[in-house]
């Protein structure tokens, strides 16, 4: 049977053909290479160098077989550096879900730094609702997830990631929109505009507890999971909203943003499913701890 070696052996013959120079290249001696070369020829059953006292030149068969055999090794050894690649994680596919508010802060840089540190993993990035990542990543539709801290999730670990401050959105005709910060107190009597609490528990309750501590009752005149949905709504003074600051990016004409007065901060996690054994994670966990930490600030 022919095996790999056999191949090899022949491939540096026949490129320095002379067996004492090949068998130096091959680091062995010339009797073990002789006999190697002589068992691929009885496999073959074809003649695959004339020797001469000066060394050897490929028959006819032996050119057609150096090709091929060129050919079996680069896919040999393609494979093998695949496996190795693979086994660390650095050659696979990983599924990222985030929700469109990351978009915004830790998406970007953290996409940016995964593929150009490891571009021979298949990242796939899909936009959903929070209130859905973290069942779809116990589920196993994605490997990860990044939405707002949704508090312990029976078979999630989390990873804090980003956090940030919120602000008012208001339409820029709104009384408010003239000063320059603002307090709980301001929200008195208006209508706001929120993402529901099943969909963003945290930041729905970090809203809430705000508009308390300055003894408003909140009234929430508009339920729409999407921010840029709530954006859009202020824009058309359906009312006003308390949002993430990295939200202004969005840049929506009519909108203004203001600070808040002890504003209350709202964070973003990956999360994953326990046990998951997809080696590329591994990878995207550490490039998200290290931006964690660069992205960490007082509050």
């Amino acid at each position: 049977m022919i095996d790999i070696r056999q191949l090899r052996y022949f491939v540096a013959l026949a490129e320095t053909r002379h067996f004492g120079r090949a068998a130096q290249r091959l680091h062995i001696s010339q009797p073990p290479l002789s006999r190697q070369i002589a068992a691929l020829e009885k496999a073959l059953g074809a003649r695959l160098l004339e020797r001469h006292a000066h060394g050897a030149t490929l028959t006819y068969a032996g050119e057609i077989f150096l090709a091929e055999a060129r050919d079996v090794l680069s896919a040999f050894d393609r494979a093998c550096r695949n496996a190795q690649l693979a086994e660390r994680g650095e050659l696979g596919n990983l599924a990222i879900g985030f929700m469109m508010h990351a978009a915004y802060t830790s998406v970007p840089e953290l996409t940016r730094r995964f593929i150009t540190h490891y571009p021979q993993v298949q990242l796939e990035l899909r936009e959903t609702i929070p209130g859905l990542l973290a069942d779809e990543v116990l589920s196993g539709q994605f490997d990860a997830g990044i939405l707002f801290n949704p508090g312990p999730v029976d078979g999630l670990e989390a990873l804090s990631l980003y956090r940030e401050r919120l602000c008012l959105a208001l339409y820029t005709t709104h009384p408010l929109a003239q000063r320059p910060q603002l307090n709980a107190r301001d929200l008195q009597g208006e209508a706001l505009i929120a993402t529901p609490h099943e969909v963003a528990p945290m930041l729905r309750e970090a809203i809430e507890v705000y508009c308390r501590s300055g003894g408003v009752a909140p009234h929430f005149r508009l339920e729409t999971q999407l921010q840029q949905t709530i954006i859009s709504f202020v824009a058309e003074a359906l009312g006003i909203a308390l949002v993430p600051q990295s939200i202004a990016k969005i840049g929506v004409a009519g909108v203004v943003y203001r600070e808040l007065e002890n504003s209350p901060c709202v964070e973003q996690v990956l999360v994953w499913r326990a046990g998951n054994r997809n080696p590329s994670l591994a990878l995207f966990l550490k490039e998200a701890e290290k931006a964690a930490q660069r992205w960490a600030t007082p509050t």
